[in-house]
Order: structure tokens, then C-alpha cells, then sequence
């Protein structure tokens, strides 16, 4: 049986990296497009935001308290982070795989300001390495619970503590990939879509979160949310000391 938890570290590193990195060259160059589906181009569109739809039911339902919850009657709870990064992975795996490109260009942004969005989007990714940095620890693949459990020790929590960008704002990740989405100097059809959908999940996703994240924070919580702000750094930054990160 010791076979099984290896498999799961296994799949959960393999899937997450792999489409993270699929994902990270989506949003640089644009659809890498694998499969052709020879869509008109509504038809196209339609296909695109229910592969979007897949991914934000999947990514969202999955991380709320109450599919935690249930999940744990089947699965042992060091599972369930390593479970959910599989399942992301194979969701965004599918939606790069079968997006299906638009050839209709809204907008080709030429001459110097097409190199300042490259910078922007470049310049955002390395804050984007710095904010994992701020956590301290950052298990993206769920795979620490599971190396704890093997280890018979207890995985290590990541401390409250305002740092770093969460100074700024509570979700840094969040607004950074914001950024980056919308930082492209080729928008397509299909690529103004993607950048709609994900700005309107992520903004009602947080909120979703938030609420979970006061459940199990509680006071310390709401006090950092009175002092910065969720997603847009409209504050001076926060103090350094203890408070809440997401």
C-alpha cells in the first residue's frame, strides 16, 4: 500500500507541473492550439467558455469547505490537497489541449508599446516568483501532507504573517496573473474571452474564499482585511507583523 501514496506524489508533480507550465506559454504567446476542431466562429467561442466553465467548477467547487468535507469520508485527509492539484491539472490540461484559437483580431498593439506590455508581463511574472517567495512555503502540488504522512510527522502550516506583497494586497497571486492576462498586445476573439471569464472567476472566487478563510482564521483574519485591500493595491502598503495571507 505504500505504493499508492508515491503514485499520488507522482501524478500530483507531473500534472500540475506540466500544465502550469502549458499555462504559463498560453498566456505569453496564446493558444498553442493542439486540436483543431474546425469550429465556426461562434461555434468556437462557445466551445472555448465551456472548457472555461469545466475549470472554474471544477478549481472552485473543489476547494470550498463543504466538498472538503465530504470528500474526507472517502479520502484520507493528506490526500486532499495532492487530489486537488491532480484534478486541476487534468481540468486546465484539457482546456489548453482543446481551446480552440479565433482568427477575428480586435486588437495588435505594434511599435514600442508592444515591448512595454512584454516588459509588464515579464516584470509580473518575477513578482509573481516573489509573492510564493513571501509564504515562506509554498506547496503548490499538495505534497507535503502526503510526505508527512509517510514521514508519521505533522506537515508544517504556513504562518499568518504580512509580508512581501501581501502588504499590498491579500491576494498577490491573484492580481498578478490579473496582470499578466490582460498584459498581451494580441487580443483575439478568443483571447478577450479567456481574459473576461477568468477576471469575473477570480474576483467571485475570491470572495467565495475569503468567506472560508475567515471560518478558519477568524479575528486575525478580518483584521487584515480591514487593512489591505483584496486585489487592487489602493492602500499604502500594511505594516509588517502578524496578520493573514491567502
Amino acid at each position: 500500500m505504500r505504493l499508492i501514496p508515491h503514485l499520488v506524489l507522482v501524478l500530483s508533480a507531473l500534472l500540475g507541473g506540466l500544465s502550469l507550465i502549458g499555462f504559463g506559454l498560453f498566456l505569453a504567446v496564446g493558444p498553442l492550439q493542439f486540436v483543431s476542431l474546425q469550429l465556426r466562429p461562434g461555434s468556437a467561442l462557445a466551445w472555448d467558455a465551456g472548457l472555461c466553465l469545466v475549470f472554474f467548477v471544477q478549481h472552485s467547487s473543489m476547494i470550498r469547505r463543504p466538498f472538503r468535507e465530504r470528500l474526507g469520508r472517502v479520502m484520507p485527509a493528506h490526500y486532499h490537497p495532492a487530489a486537488y492539484s491532480i484534478a486541476s491539472g487534468i481540468a486546465l490540461v484539457l482546456l489548453l489541449g482543446l481551446w480552440q484559437h479565433s482568427s477575428i483580431v480586435l486588437l495588435s498593439v505594434q511599435g514600442p508599446l508592444r515591448w512595454v506590455l512584454r516588459g509588464l508581463f515579464l516584470a509580473t511574472g518575477s513578482v509573481f516568483l516573489w509573492a510564493i517567495r513571501a509564504l515562506g512555503s509554498f506547496d503548490t502540488f499538495g505534497l507535503e501532507p502526503i510526505r508527512a504522512h509517510l514521514r508519521a510527522t505533522t506537515p508544517r502550516s504556513l504562518p499568518l504573517a504580512i509580508r512581501g506583497p501581501y502588504r499590498w494586497v491579500r491576494h498577490p497571486l491573484y492580481s498578478l496573473f490579473l496582470v499578466m492576462m490582460w498584459a498581451s498586445p494580441d487580443v483575439t476573439a478568443d483571447r478577450l474571452l479567456f481574459a473576461v471569464l477568468f477576471t469575473g472567476w477570480i474576483v467571485l472566487g475570491t470572495v467565495l474564499e475569503e468567506r472560508d478563510l475567515v471560518q478558519d482564521l477568524g479575528d486575525p483574519y478580518r483584521e487584515y482585511q480591514r487593512q489591505v485591500p483584496m486585489l487592487v493595491p489602493w492602500r499604502p502598503p500594511a505594516r509588517t507583523g502578524n496578520g493573514g495571507v491567502a
